[in-house]
């Protein structure tokens, strides 16, 4: 029997959908950002903006001296103490999307979890490529742990966290943190992450539910990468993180994946999970049934978004 949309997730999307603007060509990142940025911006007005929740906004020198701008979340009022927190990356593809779009999204986070985030605005491609936006969001842990005190952090109990490309930066930084010698984070936290630049042709079973396609993930990739490392033999795990072995996995810390089955990334994340487990890696891997790419941030509402969310709050809780 073939694949079928969770009949929830299908009556939101339908409307929300219903008309959709012209399919950008192979390519063309500015008018992926635009539509995406712009969609997010339509679905942040559709919900009430959740109340609790204060923020404040830090620069921190990158590798090459850019200034990043990270934006800390907690809730008001709650003196901190040896707390855990988490540093996360946005989702977009790592072509779009700010800070400032995901705001609802890290409140609903911060509000059901009592974990602090610090968001990092990494730069996103093609203006710059890869190691840059890793390094960004290094420059940002490197913040959260030198001012744990401060921020009434526990430094042993910073966990990564990201969603689609920012769920491939958080993986990254896992690999970078590696290759550099430096002390690792206590767990990652990837939402539908975005592992391999090689899945650039669409799977006829999944390409008519697919919200994130083949030919957005060849632009994108193509677009951190440049032309000449796309897809190229040579190109390593803090770059493209499913390119690991089971030897680079060694050592990486223990990881919270989810997925749904209507996802381009859905293999991927398979492979990702399978090498960490041949590494001795503890890895949890939800695949949620019947639902795209994104499908909790679409339809918040609906009875898997909920399920989602119940198991990445306790993932949150738990170091």
């Amino acid at each position: 029997m073939p694949f079928q949309l969770d009949a929830e997730v299908a009556a939101v999307l339908a409307k929300l959908f219903e008309s959709p603007p012209p399919k950008p060509p192979r390519g063309d990142v500015q008018t992926r950002r635009a539509n995406t940025e712009g969609f997010f911006t339509q679905l942040s007005q559709l919900r009430p903006s959740i109340q609790g929740i204060e923020n404040q906004d830090f620069h921190v020198k990158s590798a090459d001296g850019y200034e990043v701008l990270c934006r800390w979340f907690k809730k008001e009022g709650v003196p901190l103490s040896n707390s855990s927190a988490v540093l996360y990356a946005h989702g977009g593809g790592m072509i779009s999307i700010s800070i400032d779009t995901y705001g609802e999204i890290i409140k609903n986070y911060v509000s059901n979890t009592g974990v602090p985030f610090l968001v990092v605005q990494y730069r996103l491609a093609p203006e710059v490529q890869s190691p840059k936006l890793v390094e960004d969001c290094f420059a940002g842990l490197q913040y959260l742990i030198s001012h744990a005190k401060d921020l009434g952090v526990d430094p042993k109990r910073v966990a990564v966290m990201g969603d689609s490309g920012g769920g491939a930066l958080a993986a990254m930084l896992t690999h970078y943190l590696k290759s550099k010698g430096e002390t690792q984070v206590c767990k990652q936290i990837l939402i539908y992450p975005m592992l391999d630049d090689r899945t650039t042709n669409d799977n006829p079973n999944i390409a008519p539910f697919a919200t994130w396609d083949a030919d957005s993930n060849h632009t994108a990739w193509e677009a951190v990468l440049g032309k000449d490392r796309f897809q190229a033999s040579n190109v390593n795990p803090v770059d493209v993180p499913n390119r690991m072995t089971v030897q680079d996995a060694k050592d990486l810390p223990p990881a919270y994946i989810d997925v749904g089955e209507l996802d381009i990334f859905h293999d991927e994340i398979m492979d990702y999970a399978r090498k960490l487990g041949q590494a001795a890696v503890s890895c949890e891997l939800h695949v949620w049934p019947s639902v795209p790419h994104a499908f909790e941030a679409f339809a918040p509402d609906t009875a898997v978004s909920k399920r989602a969310f119940e198991e990445r709050f306790r993932a949150i809780k738990s170091f």
